[in-house]
């Protein structure tokens, strides 16, 4: 089944508003009942669907994903990112200016991403397999 014009219209103001009384009133549902309306188009699996579907879209745009967060750290740890801090220049007066990160910040980079990739590890991983043998070595 798919989404009628108005169904999509009501989904895109719900996401927009997150009143579903509002989104019914803004994409063309009309009667004294909207509320009423809103509540039977939230309980439809499609608009549902579809709305999971558009967050899903809005949240990978907006957070960042494992690959940036790694990448962002790696060129932090290289010194290929600057920061902006404040300068007097005299009489009251400031400037913005571009500086390196500081080492501290770097070593920090360097750190998370050797926890990342399990450089840091104190704990030995053993696997395999091994025959239990129970011996009744006790006197009676």
């Amino acid at each position: 089944m798919k989404l009628t014009e108005k169904q999509k219209r009501f989904c895109d103001y719900y996401i927009e508003t997150g009143n579903a009384t509002e989104a019914a009133r803004r994409a063309g549902y009309k009667g004294k009942n909207l509320n009423r309306v809103a509540s039977e188009n939230l309980s439809k699996l499609v608009i549902k669907n579809y709305i999971a579907e558009k967050m899903a879209e809005k949240d990978a745009e907006r957070i960042a994903n494992q690959d940036e967060i790694l990448a962002f750290l790696t060129a932090i740890m290289r010194g290929e990112v600057t920061e902006q801090t404040l300068r007097g220049i005299g009489e009251g007066a400031q400037t913005i200016d571009d500086i390196d990160i500081s080492g501290k910040d770097r070593i920090k980079a360097a750190e998370l991403l050797g926890k990342r990739h399990a450089i840091w590890t104190d704990k030995q991983k053993i696997e395999g397999e091994a025959q239990v043998v129970i011996v009744n070595d006790l006197d009676d």
